[in-house]
Protein backbone atom coordinates (compact mmCIF):
# COMPACT_ATOMS: atom_id res chain seq x y z
CA UNK A 1 0.00 0.00 0.00
CA UNK A 2 1.52 3.32 -0.77
CA UNK A 3 1.80 5.61 2.43
CA UNK A 4 -0.62 8.13 2.69
CA UNK A 5 -1.03 11.29 5.26
CA UNK A 6 -5.48 10.69 5.68
CA UNK A 7 -5.34 13.54 8.44
CA UNK A 8 -4.51 15.70 5.85
CA UNK A 9 -6.50 14.62 3.40
CA UNK A 10 -9.51 14.90 6.32
CA UNK A 11 -8.80 18.23 7.05
CA UNK A 12 -8.57 19.45 3.51
CA UNK A 13 -12.33 18.13 3.20
CA UNK A 14 -13.84 20.07 5.60
CA UNK A 15 -17.10 18.60 6.88
CA UNK A 16 -15.90 15.01 6.13
CA UNK A 17 -15.34 12.49 9.44
CA UNK A 18 -13.04 11.15 10.51
CA UNK A 19 -15.22 7.88 11.41
CA UNK A 20 -16.27 7.74 7.63
CA UNK A 21 -13.76 8.36 5.69
CA UNK A 22 -9.75 6.66 5.63
CA UNK A 23 -7.46 5.97 2.96
CA UNK A 24 -8.61 2.65 2.11
CA UNK A 25 -12.86 3.87 2.03
CA UNK A 26 -11.82 7.11 0.23
CA UNK A 27 -12.86 7.62 -3.93
CA UNK A 28 -10.35 6.35 -5.85
CA UNK A 29 -8.70 9.15 -8.14
CA UNK A 30 -8.12 8.79 -12.09
CA UNK A 31 -4.45 8.09 -12.09
CA UNK A 32 -5.21 5.23 -9.62
CA UNK A 33 -7.40 3.61 -11.90
CA UNK A 34 -4.94 0.59 -13.55
CA UNK A 35 -7.75 -2.06 -13.95
CA UNK A 36 -8.32 -2.39 -18.15
CA UNK A 37 -10.51 -4.88 -19.81
CA UNK A 38 -8.02 -7.62 -19.03
CA UNK A 39 -7.70 -7.31 -15.32
CA UNK A 40 -11.59 -7.46 -15.11
CA UNK A 41 -11.92 -10.80 -17.51
CA UNK A 42 -9.21 -12.23 -14.94
CA UNK A 43 -11.61 -11.50 -11.97
CA UNK A 44 -14.17 -13.79 -14.17
CA UNK A 45 -11.47 -16.16 -15.44
CA UNK A 46 -10.72 -17.44 -11.94
CA UNK A 47 -13.90 -17.27 -9.98
CA UNK A 48 -16.32 -19.11 -12.73
CA UNK A 49 -13.96 -22.01 -12.53
CA UNK A 50 -13.73 -22.18 -8.70
CA UNK A 51 -14.61 -25.93 -7.80
CA UNK A 52 -17.12 -25.06 -6.16
CA UNK A 53 -18.86 -23.77 -9.42
CA UNK A 54 -18.30 -27.02 -10.68
CA UNK A 55 -19.53 -28.98 -8.17
CA UNK A 56 -22.69 -27.04 -8.56
CA UNK A 57 -22.56 -27.56 -12.71
CA UNK A 58 -21.94 -30.58 -12.45
CA UNK A 59 -24.86 -31.34 -9.95
CA UNK A 60 -27.24 -30.45 -13.42
CA UNK A 61 -26.38 -32.81 -15.02
CA UNK A 62 -26.68 -35.59 -12.20
CA UNK A 63 -30.18 -34.05 -11.93
CA UNK A 64 -31.18 -35.35 -15.26
CA UNK A 65 -30.47 -31.78 -17.58
CA UNK A 66 -28.66 -33.20 -20.60
CA UNK A 67 -25.53 -31.21 -22.28
CA UNK A 68 -27.85 -28.90 -24.02
CA UNK A 69 -30.25 -28.10 -21.38
CA UNK A 70 -26.80 -26.94 -19.22
CA UNK A 71 -25.57 -24.98 -21.90
CA UNK A 72 -28.98 -23.12 -22.27
CA UNK A 73 -29.05 -22.70 -18.23
CA UNK A 74 -25.58 -21.01 -18.52
CA UNK A 75 -26.31 -18.56 -21.77
CA UNK A 76 -29.58 -17.61 -19.97
CA UNK A 77 -27.47 -16.92 -16.99
CA UNK A 78 -25.02 -15.51 -18.49
CA UNK A 79 -27.35 -12.91 -19.98
CA UNK A 80 -28.54 -11.54 -17.09
CA UNK A 81 -25.58 -11.43 -15.02
CA UNK A 82 -23.79 -9.66 -17.58
CA UNK A 83 -26.63 -6.89 -17.36
CA UNK A 84 -26.48 -6.99 -13.56
CA UNK A 85 -22.91 -6.92 -12.92
CA UNK A 86 -21.91 -4.13 -15.58
CA UNK A 87 -24.79 -2.05 -14.04
CA UNK A 88 -23.13 -2.91 -10.55
CA UNK A 89 -19.82 -2.60 -12.10
CA UNK A 90 -20.63 1.55 -13.27
CA UNK A 91 -21.77 2.40 -9.96
CA UNK A 92 -17.92 1.79 -9.01
CA UNK A 93 -16.53 3.35 -12.02
CA UNK A 94 -18.40 6.52 -11.21
CA UNK A 95 -18.42 6.93 -8.00
CA UNK A 96 -14.86 5.34 -6.94
CA UNK A 97 -15.96 4.10 -3.77
CA UNK A 98 -16.21 0.52 -1.90
CA UNK A 99 -19.42 -0.95 -1.36
CA UNK A 100 -19.81 -0.23 2.44
CA UNK A 101 -19.42 3.62 1.19
CA UNK A 102 -21.54 2.75 -1.56
CA UNK A 103 -24.37 1.36 0.78
CA UNK A 104 -24.29 4.58 2.21
CA UNK A 105 -26.47 6.04 -0.59
CA UNK A 106 -29.39 4.30 0.14
CA UNK A 107 -28.92 2.89 4.10
CA UNK A 108 -27.43 6.49 5.19
CA UNK A 109 -23.78 7.04 6.33
CA UNK A 110 -24.46 5.03 9.64
CA UNK A 111 -27.48 1.85 8.07
CA UNK A 112 -24.83 1.32 5.46
CA UNK A 113 -23.45 -0.77 8.08
CA UNK A 114 -25.94 -3.51 7.86
CA UNK A 115 -25.65 -4.16 4.18
CA UNK A 116 -21.66 -4.56 4.53
CA UNK A 117 -22.15 -6.32 7.97
CA UNK A 118 -24.25 -9.00 5.68
CA UNK A 119 -21.96 -9.12 2.53
CA UNK A 120 -19.12 -9.42 4.91
CA UNK A 121 -20.52 -12.22 7.28
CA UNK A 122 -20.88 -14.21 4.33
CA UNK A 123 -17.50 -13.51 2.82
CA UNK A 124 -15.52 -15.12 6.20
CA UNK A 125 -17.33 -18.06 6.72
CA UNK A 126 -16.75 -19.07 2.53
CA UNK A 127 -13.30 -17.88 2.75
CA UNK A 128 -12.74 -20.53 5.85
CA UNK A 129 -14.60 -23.30 3.99
CA UNK A 130 -12.57 -22.60 0.51
CA UNK A 131 -9.29 -22.41 2.23
CA UNK A 132 -10.08 -25.80 3.45
CA UNK A 133 -11.24 -27.33 0.71
CA UNK A 134 -7.84 -25.84 -1.15
CA UNK A 135 -6.22 -27.42 1.44
CA UNK A 136 -7.89 -30.78 0.74
CA UNK A 137 -6.15 -30.82 -2.57
CA UNK A 138 -3.22 -30.19 -0.96
CA UNK A 139 -3.10 -32.80 1.70
CA UNK A 140 -4.33 -35.50 -1.19
CA UNK A 141 -1.47 -34.24 -3.12
CA UNK A 142 1.37 -34.66 -0.53
CA UNK A 143 -0.25 -38.20 0.33
CA UNK A 144 0.32 -39.34 -3.14
CA UNK A 145 3.84 -37.98 -3.60
CA UNK A 146 4.89 -39.06 -0.19
CA UNK A 147 3.07 -41.71 1.70
CA UNK A 148 5.24 -41.89 4.62
CA UNK A 149 2.99 -38.79 5.66
CA UNK A 150 -0.14 -40.70 5.97
CA UNK A 151 0.61 -40.83 10.05
CA UNK A 152 -0.06 -36.92 10.15
CA UNK A 153 -3.32 -37.69 8.69
CA UNK A 154 -4.51 -39.20 11.49
CA UNK A 155 -5.69 -38.23 15.18
CA UNK A 156 -7.87 -35.69 15.18
CA UNK A 157 -7.35 -31.91 16.97
CA UNK A 158 -10.99 -29.74 16.82
CA UNK A 159 -12.02 -31.62 13.77
CA UNK A 160 -8.61 -31.56 11.93
CA UNK A 161 -6.09 -34.04 11.26
CA UNK A 162 -1.97 -32.83 12.18
CA UNK A 163 -1.61 -32.72 8.05
CA UNK A 164 -4.88 -30.83 7.85
CA UNK A 165 -3.91 -28.15 10.06
CA UNK A 166 -0.49 -28.06 8.43
CA UNK A 167 -1.99 -27.58 4.49
CA UNK A 168 -4.69 -25.26 6.29
CA UNK A 169 -2.29 -22.86 7.84
CA UNK A 170 -0.20 -22.99 4.62
CA UNK A 171 -2.43 -21.78 2.66
CA UNK A 172 -3.87 -19.38 5.11
CA UNK A 173 -0.76 -17.79 5.04
CA UNK A 174 -0.46 -17.60 1.82
CA UNK A 175 -3.39 -15.73 0.96
CA UNK A 176 -2.93 -13.64 4.37
CA UNK A 177 0.54 -12.43 2.44
CA UNK A 178 -0.73 -11.34 -0.63
CA UNK A 179 -3.46 -9.15 0.75
CA UNK A 180 -1.26 -7.73 3.02
CA UNK A 181 -0.05 -6.17 -0.09
CA UNK A 182 -3.36 -4.42 -1.24
CA UNK A 183 -5.50 -5.16 -4.43
CA UNK A 184 -2.33 -4.28 -7.17
CA UNK A 185 -1.08 -7.47 -5.35
CA UNK A 186 -4.26 -9.48 -5.77
CA UNK A 187 -4.79 -7.88 -9.66
CA UNK A 188 -1.11 -9.50 -10.06
CA UNK A 189 -2.68 -12.87 -8.68
CA UNK A 190 -5.03 -13.00 -10.82
CA UNK A 191 -3.28 -11.70 -13.94
CA UNK A 192 -0.94 -15.14 -13.23
CA UNK A 193 -3.79 -17.41 -12.05
CA UNK A 194 -6.10 -17.00 -14.74
CA UNK A 195 -4.42 -18.43 -17.84
CA UNK A 196 -3.09 -20.84 -15.39
CA UNK A 197 -6.89 -21.99 -14.96
CA UNK A 198 -7.97 -21.69 -18.40
CA UNK A 199 -4.94 -23.84 -19.85
CA UNK A 200 -5.46 -26.45 -17.19
CA UNK A 201 -8.93 -26.65 -17.47
CA UNK A 202 -9.12 -27.24 -20.91
CA UNK A 203 -5.90 -29.68 -20.75
CA UNK A 204 -8.26 -31.83 -17.95
CA UNK A 205 -11.13 -31.89 -20.12
CA UNK A 206 -9.13 -33.23 -23.39
CA UNK A 207 -7.60 -35.51 -21.51
CA UNK A 208 -10.85 -36.98 -20.16
CA UNK A 209 -12.25 -36.73 -23.50
CA UNK A 210 -9.58 -38.86 -25.02
CA UNK A 211 -9.73 -41.59 -22.30
CA UNK A 212 -13.38 -41.61 -23.53
CA UNK A 213 -12.31 -42.25 -27.14
CA UNK A 214 -13.45 -39.31 -27.83
CA UNK A 215 -17.23 -39.37 -26.84
CA UNK A 216 -18.99 -37.77 -24.30
CA UNK A 217 -23.14 -39.17 -22.97
CA UNK A 218 -25.14 -35.99 -23.43
CA UNK A 219 -27.09 -36.60 -20.46
CA UNK A 220 -27.66 -39.37 -17.43
CA UNK A 221 -29.89 -42.42 -18.33
CA UNK A 222 -33.36 -41.04 -17.02
CA UNK A 223 -33.22 -37.21 -18.56
CA UNK A 224 -35.08 -34.88 -17.89
CA UNK A 225 -37.65 -33.95 -20.61
CA UNK A 226 -40.38 -31.28 -21.81
CA UNK A 227 -41.45 -29.07 -19.06
CA UNK A 228 -39.48 -30.72 -16.05
CA UNK A 229 -36.69 -30.12 -18.26
CA UNK A 230 -37.37 -26.31 -18.63
CA UNK A 231 -37.98 -25.83 -15.42
CA UNK A 232 -34.93 -27.33 -14.42
CA UNK A 233 -33.19 -24.98 -17.04
CA UNK A 234 -34.63 -21.74 -15.48
CA UNK A 235 -33.82 -23.03 -11.85
CA UNK A 236 -30.33 -23.75 -12.74
CA UNK A 237 -29.74 -20.29 -14.56
CA UNK A 238 -31.34 -18.55 -11.32
CA UNK A 239 -29.38 -20.74 -9.07
CA UNK A 240 -26.49 -19.44 -11.12
CA UNK A 241 -27.10 -15.79 -10.68
CA UNK A 242 -27.64 -16.45 -7.08
CA UNK A 243 -23.96 -18.12 -6.30
CA UNK A 244 -22.67 -14.82 -8.00
CA UNK A 245 -25.45 -12.71 -5.40
CA UNK A 246 -22.40 -11.87 -3.54
CA UNK A 247 -20.27 -10.61 -6.54
CA UNK A 248 -23.37 -8.64 -8.03
CA UNK A 249 -22.92 -6.65 -4.36
CA UNK A 250 -19.49 -5.32 -4.26
CA UNK A 251 -18.10 -5.03 -7.52
CA UNK A 252 -17.63 -1.91 -6.85
CA UNK A 253 -15.00 -3.23 -4.85
CA UNK A 254 -13.07 -3.52 -7.77
CA UNK A 255 -14.47 -1.70 -10.60
CA UNK A 256 -13.76 1.33 -8.36
CA UNK A 257 -10.09 0.87 -10.04
CA UNK A 258 -11.21 0.50 -13.79
CA UNK A 259 -9.65 2.93 -16.41
CA UNK A 260 -13.10 3.60 -18.22
CA UNK A 261 -16.44 2.01 -18.29
CA UNK A 262 -15.38 0.14 -22.04
CA UNK A 263 -12.91 -1.65 -19.83
CA UNK A 264 -15.38 -2.98 -17.52
CA UNK A 265 -17.27 -4.15 -20.78
CA UNK A 266 -15.41 -5.51 -22.80
CA UNK A 267 -13.96 -7.36 -19.41
CA UNK A 268 -17.40 -8.46 -18.39
CA UNK A 269 -18.20 -9.89 -22.19
CA UNK A 270 -15.34 -11.91 -22.77
CA UNK A 271 -15.15 -13.03 -18.65
CA UNK A 272 -19.42 -13.76 -18.57
CA UNK A 273 -21.18 -14.66 -21.60
CA UNK A 274 -17.88 -15.93 -23.15
CA UNK A 275 -16.09 -17.41 -20.49
CA UNK A 276 -19.13 -19.11 -18.68
CA UNK A 277 -20.08 -20.78 -21.85
CA UNK A 278 -16.97 -22.60 -22.26
CA UNK A 279 -16.90 -23.01 -18.58
CA UNK A 280 -20.09 -25.13 -19.22
CA UNK A 281 -18.84 -26.71 -22.43
CA UNK A 282 -15.93 -28.05 -20.44
CA UNK A 283 -18.74 -28.82 -17.32
CA UNK A 284 -20.34 -31.16 -20.22
CA UNK A 285 -16.72 -32.93 -21.34
CA UNK A 286 -15.89 -33.96 -18.20
CA UNK A 287 -19.23 -35.13 -16.63
CA UNK A 288 -19.95 -36.57 -19.92
CA UNK A 289 -17.16 -38.62 -19.98
CA UNK A 290 -16.93 -39.62 -17.21
CA UNK A 291 -20.54 -41.01 -17.63
CA UNK A 292 -19.32 -43.04 -20.78
CA UNK A 293 -16.42 -44.19 -19.34
CA UNK A 294 -18.43 -46.09 -16.32
CA UNK A 295 -21.64 -44.66 -15.63
CA UNK A 296 -21.07 -42.66 -12.67
CA UNK A 297 -21.22 -38.74 -12.80
CA UNK A 298 -18.59 -37.06 -10.84
CA UNK A 299 -18.79 -34.79 -8.03
CA UNK A 300 -16.11 -32.10 -8.70
CA UNK A 301 -12.63 -32.02 -11.09
CA UNK A 302 -10.72 -32.67 -7.91
CA UNK A 303 -12.38 -36.68 -8.63
CA UNK A 304 -10.94 -36.78 -12.03
CA UNK A 305 -7.56 -35.27 -11.23
CA UNK A 306 -6.82 -37.86 -8.44
CA UNK A 307 -6.92 -40.18 -10.88
CA UNK A 308 -4.64 -39.00 -12.95
CA UNK A 309 -1.68 -41.84 -13.62
CA UNK A 310 1.42 -39.83 -14.00
CA UNK A 311 2.81 -38.24 -10.30
CA UNK A 312 4.13 -35.03 -12.59
CA UNK A 313 0.68 -34.21 -13.88
CA UNK A 314 -1.04 -34.56 -10.49
CA UNK A 315 1.11 -32.59 -9.25
CA UNK A 316 0.76 -29.70 -11.70
CA UNK A 317 -3.39 -30.44 -11.70
CA UNK A 318 -3.54 -30.29 -8.37
CA UNK A 319 -1.53 -27.74 -7.82
CA UNK A 320 -3.49 -25.42 -10.74
CA UNK A 321 -6.53 -26.17 -8.57
CA UNK A 322 -4.95 -24.82 -5.29
CA UNK A 323 -3.89 -21.59 -7.31
CA UNK A 324 -7.57 -21.00 -8.27
CA UNK A 325 -9.31 -21.97 -5.30
CA UNK A 326 -6.69 -19.06 -3.54
CA UNK A 327 -7.75 -16.31 -6.27
CA UNK A 328 -11.04 -17.19 -5.60
CA UNK A 329 -11.16 -16.69 -2.35
CA UNK A 330 -9.27 -13.58 -2.52
CA UNK A 331 -11.58 -12.21 -4.85
CA UNK A 332 -15.02 -13.72 -3.57
CA UNK A 333 -14.20 -13.93 0.29
CA UNK A 334 -11.29 -11.42 1.27
CA UNK A 335 -11.88 -8.15 0.04
CA UNK A 336 -15.56 -7.87 0.83
CA UNK A 337 -14.88 -8.30 4.74
CA UNK A 338 -11.75 -6.26 4.71
CA UNK A 339 -14.02 -2.98 3.36
CA UNK A 340 -16.66 -3.90 5.78
CA UNK A 341 -14.24 -4.35 9.28
CA UNK A 342 -12.87 -1.16 8.43
CA UNK A 343 -16.63 0.41 7.52
CA UNK A 344 -16.74 -0.72 10.80
CA UNK A 345 -12.97 0.23 12.71
CA UNK A 346 -12.13 3.24 10.72
CA UNK A 347 -9.39 4.30 13.52
CA UNK A 348 -8.15 1.09 14.40
CA UNK A 349 -8.01 -1.02 10.55
CA UNK A 350 -5.86 -0.20 7.66
CA UNK A 351 -6.69 -2.80 4.63
CA UNK A 352 -3.54 -4.88 6.20
CA UNK A 353 -4.81 -5.18 9.39
CA UNK A 354 -8.45 -5.81 8.47
CA UNK A 355 -7.55 -8.55 6.09
CA UNK A 356 -5.52 -10.30 9.09
CA UNK A 357 -8.63 -9.52 11.50
CA UNK A 358 -10.66 -11.44 8.74
CA UNK A 359 -8.33 -14.43 8.34
CA UNK A 360 -8.69 -14.96 11.92
CA UNK A 361 -12.40 -14.89 11.72
CA UNK A 362 -12.26 -17.61 8.79
CA UNK A 363 -9.83 -19.61 10.99
CA UNK A 364 -11.55 -19.66 14.50
CA UNK A 365 -15.09 -20.29 12.92
CA UNK A 366 -13.37 -23.74 12.46
CA UNK A 367 -14.58 -23.62 8.55
CA UNK A 368 -14.32 -27.79 8.26
CA UNK A 369 -16.87 -28.21 10.92
CA UNK A 370 -18.94 -25.86 9.31
CA UNK A 371 -18.61 -27.54 6.06
CA UNK A 372 -19.45 -30.74 6.91
CA UNK A 373 -22.44 -29.26 9.00
CA UNK A 374 -25.54 -29.23 6.58
CA UNK A 375 -27.79 -27.47 8.87
CA UNK A 376 -25.14 -24.80 9.13
CA UNK A 377 -24.54 -24.33 5.06
CA UNK A 378 -27.95 -24.56 4.20
CA UNK A 379 -29.85 -23.06 7.10
CA UNK A 380 -27.28 -20.35 8.49
CA UNK A 381 -25.35 -19.48 5.26
CA UNK A 382 -28.04 -19.97 3.04
CA UNK A 383 -29.98 -17.66 5.02
CA UNK A 384 -27.87 -14.73 5.25
CA UNK A 385 -27.18 -15.37 1.60
CA UNK A 386 -31.05 -14.98 0.56
CA UNK A 387 -30.69 -11.32 2.17
CA UNK A 388 -28.30 -10.42 -0.26
CA UNK A 389 -30.96 -9.88 -3.23
CA UNK A 390 -33.17 -7.91 -1.24
CA UNK A 391 -30.13 -5.47 -0.50
CA UNK A 392 -29.17 -5.34 -3.91
CA UNK A 393 -33.00 -4.25 -4.77
CA UNK A 394 -32.92 -1.27 -2.33
CA UNK A 395 -29.26 0.00 -3.27
CA UNK A 396 -30.17 -0.76 -7.19
CA UNK A 397 -33.45 1.23 -7.39
CA UNK A 398 -31.74 4.04 -5.13
CA UNK A 399 -29.08 4.56 -7.48
CA UNK A 400 -30.63 3.95 -10.96
CA UNK A 401 -34.14 4.26 -10.51
CA UNK A 402 -34.97 7.28 -8.28
CA UNK A 403 -31.32 9.22 -8.72
CA UNK A 404 -30.63 8.66 -11.91
CA UNK A 405 -26.90 8.02 -10.92
CA UNK A 406 -26.47 11.04 -9.50
CA UNK A 407 -24.61 10.82 -6.09
CA UNK A 408 -23.02 13.31 -4.02
CA UNK A 409 -19.71 11.94 -2.98
CA UNK A 410 -18.38 14.30 -0.66
CA UNK A 411 -21.85 13.79 1.51
CA UNK A 412 -21.06 10.00 2.04
CA UNK A 413 -18.35 10.92 4.33
CA UNK A 414 -19.85 13.57 6.31
CA UNK A 415 -21.89 13.23 9.61
CA UNK A 416 -23.28 16.79 9.47
CA UNK A 417 -26.86 16.58 9.81
CA UNK A 418 -27.66 18.57 6.70
CA UNK A 419 -25.62 16.10 4.72
CA UNK A 420 -27.55 14.37 1.74
CA UNK A 421 -27.01 10.66 3.42
CA UNK A 422 -27.73 11.57 7.12
CA UNK A 423 -31.39 10.83 6.43
CA UNK A 424 -32.72 9.97 10.52
CA UNK A 425 -29.54 9.63 12.51
CA UNK A 426 -27.46 8.42 9.82
CA UNK A 427 -29.76 5.53 8.71
CA UNK A 428 -32.07 5.84 5.92
CA UNK A 429 -35.77 3.89 7.49
CA UNK A 430 -37.76 3.99 4.07
CA UNK A 431 -34.79 1.88 3.20
CA UNK A 432 -35.02 -0.32 5.91
CA UNK A 433 -38.74 -0.69 5.79
CA UNK A 434 -38.35 -1.77 1.75
CA UNK A 435 -35.82 -4.50 3.14
CA UNK A 436 -36.97 -6.23 6.13
CA UNK A 437 -39.76 -7.64 4.60
CA UNK A 438 -38.28 -8.39 1.45
CA UNK A 439 -35.40 -9.98 3.54
CA UNK A 440 -37.95 -12.42 5.44
CA UNK A 441 -39.90 -13.25 2.54
CA UNK A 442 -36.53 -13.97 0.70
CA UNK A 443 -35.69 -16.29 3.38
CA UNK A 444 -38.89 -18.08 3.81
CA UNK A 445 -38.91 -18.72 0.21
CA UNK A 446 -35.07 -20.05 0.29
CA UNK A 447 -35.11 -22.41 3.86
CA UNK A 448 -38.72 -23.25 4.43
CA UNK A 449 -39.15 -27.20 2.55
CA UNK A 450 -42.68 -26.20 1.43
CA UNK A 451 -41.29 -23.42 -1.04
CA UNK A 452 -38.75 -25.60 -2.78
CA UNK A 453 -40.25 -25.12 -6.22
CA UNK A 454 -39.45 -21.47 -5.58
CA UNK A 455 -36.84 -21.63 -3.30
CA UNK A 456 -33.90 -21.15 -6.62
CA UNK A 457 -36.07 -17.79 -7.42
CA UNK A 458 -35.75 -16.54 -4.14
CA UNK A 459 -32.81 -14.11 -4.89
CA UNK A 460 -34.73 -12.36 -7.77
CA UNK A 461 -38.03 -12.33 -5.90
CA UNK A 462 -36.51 -10.84 -2.62
CA UNK A 463 -34.69 -8.38 -4.98
CA UNK A 464 -37.88 -7.24 -6.91
CA UNK A 465 -39.84 -7.09 -4.15
CA UNK A 466 -36.96 -4.42 -2.21
CA UNK A 467 -36.93 -2.53 -5.26
CA UNK A 468 -40.62 -2.17 -5.49
CA UNK A 469 -41.14 -1.40 -1.62
CA UNK A 470 -38.63 1.25 -1.73
CA UNK A 471 -39.51 2.71 -4.77
CA UNK A 472 -43.25 3.07 -3.41
CA UNK A 473 -42.25 4.76 0.17
CA UNK A 474 -38.97 6.40 -1.11
CA UNK A 475 -38.74 10.20 -0.27
CA UNK A 476 -38.67 11.54 -3.55
CA UNK A 477 -38.73 15.54 -2.64
CA UNK A 478 -35.73 15.81 -0.91
CA UNK A 479 -33.22 17.54 -3.43
CA UNK A 480 -30.37 14.93 -5.05
CA UNK A 481 -27.30 16.87 -6.05
CA UNK A 482 -24.68 15.30 -8.53
CA UNK A 483 -21.23 16.10 -6.96
CA UNK A 484 -17.69 14.22 -7.59
CA UNK A 485 -15.17 13.01 -5.25
CA UNK A 486 -12.34 14.37 -6.85
CA UNK A 487 -11.21 16.57 -4.18
CA UNK A 488 -11.33 13.97 -1.41
CA UNK A 489 -9.89 11.47 -3.60
CA UNK A 490 -6.28 9.65 -2.76
CA UNK A 491 -4.57 7.27 -5.33
CA UNK A 492 -5.74 4.34 -3.53
CA UNK A 493 -4.21 1.05 -4.27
Amino acid sequence: MTAVDDRSAVDSAGATSSGLYTYDLAPTRKEGRRWGAYNVFTLWANDVHSLGNYSFAIGLFALGLNVWGILAAFALASVLLFLLLTLSGFMGHRTGVPFPVMSRIAFGVKGAKIPAGVRGAVAIAWFGIQTYLAASVLSALLLAMFPALRGLDDGSLLGQSPLGWITFLALWGLQVLIVSYGMQMIRRYMAFAAPTTLITMCALAAWMFFRADGSIALSVDAPLSGGAMWLQILQGAALWVVVYGTFVLNFCDFTRSARSRAAIVRGNVIGIPVNMLFFAVIVAVLSGAQFRLDGHVITSPTDIVRTIPNMFLLAIASLALIALTVAVNLLANFVAPIYALIDLFPRRLDFRRAGLVSAVLGLVITPWNLYDNPVVVNYFLGGLGALLGPLFGVIMADYWLLRKARVNVPDLYTEDTGGEYHYRGGRNPRAVAAFVPSAAVAVLLALVPAFHAVAGFSWFIGAALAAALYLLVADRSAPIRDVDGEELAVAAD
